[in-house]
């Protein structure tokens, strides 16, 4: 008797599934409701989840704060928090939540949950497995950032129409490096490429004077959350 022959999506789901342990957990630095200050959802009502845990030292970052410590949470209780307070939109976000490779799992069920996800990653791990349906927030480090070696440029490929590029620039020679990766990498043609001044290195005005004379197609961005809150964690 010939055996029934299944078929292979279904056999990679049951893959996929026995793979992910009963109850997966995050090491989560914190969940909280604010204003998204940044990327093409800027200003929508959004949850925060940051992961702990970063790979890099950037020497601008401004969530040292997540490098260590957190608490662990289950998948299905990081989404009950994400519910409890109503928004439409998601954002994943570290530290590099990409070290954590439950990433993949969390940022899948949100979207099975029904959110607008996007996720702010470095720039430096793969994000080839990402779910498609998430909005990647993929850095590119300048020179200023003292992590610009770590770059994975590969990750380039894997990027979709409604991604977007971040590039920080602390000064004029960041600016130069970024104007030349966007055009050595066609990044507009590819994704929304969005510039950003490091907060009280560069002046906003200055930043855009730039853009505006090099005719640059590539949207800047300020930081909202930092407008409304200063530097207040947790916002």
């Amino acid at each position: 008797m010939k055996g029934v022959a299944v078929p292979a999506d279904a056999v990679d789901s049951a893959a996929r599934e026995a793979s992910v342990p009963a109850d997966p957990r995050l090491r989560i630095t914190e969940i909280f409701h604010s204003i998204q200050g940044e990327a093409d959802a800027v200003g929508w009502p959004t949850v925060f989840v940051r992961l702990t845990g970063c790979p890099l030292r950037c020497v601008w970052c401004d969530t040292e704060y997540s490098f260590h410590g957190g608490e662990w949470r289950t998948i299905d209780g990081v989404l009950a928090e994400v519910a409890r307070h109503g928004a439409r939109h998601v954002c994943v976000t570290g530290g590099e939540p990409l070290s954590q490779k439950r990433c993949l799992i969390l940022l899948a069920s949100l979207c099975d949950a029904g959110y607008e996800v996007s996720l702010e990653t470095s720039g430096a791990l793969d994000v080839s497995e990402v779910d498609p349906r998430v909005r990647k927030v993929l850095d590119l480090k300048a020179p200023g950032s003292g992590e610009a070696s770590r770059n994975l440029w590969s990750n380039l490929a894997a990027l979709l129409p409604h991604d977007q590029v971040k590039i920080v620039v602390a000064d004029r020679a960041d600016y130069d490096w970024a104007r030349e990766r966007v055009a050595e990498h066609a990044l507009a043609a590819r994704c929304q490429v969005l510039f950003s001044p490091v907060h009280g290195r560069v002046a906003p005005r200055e930043l855009a004077e730039w853009i505006l004379a090099d005719c640059l197609p590539v949207r800047m961005q300020l930081q909202l959350h930092k407008l409304l809150w200063g530097e207040q964690p947790g916002r």
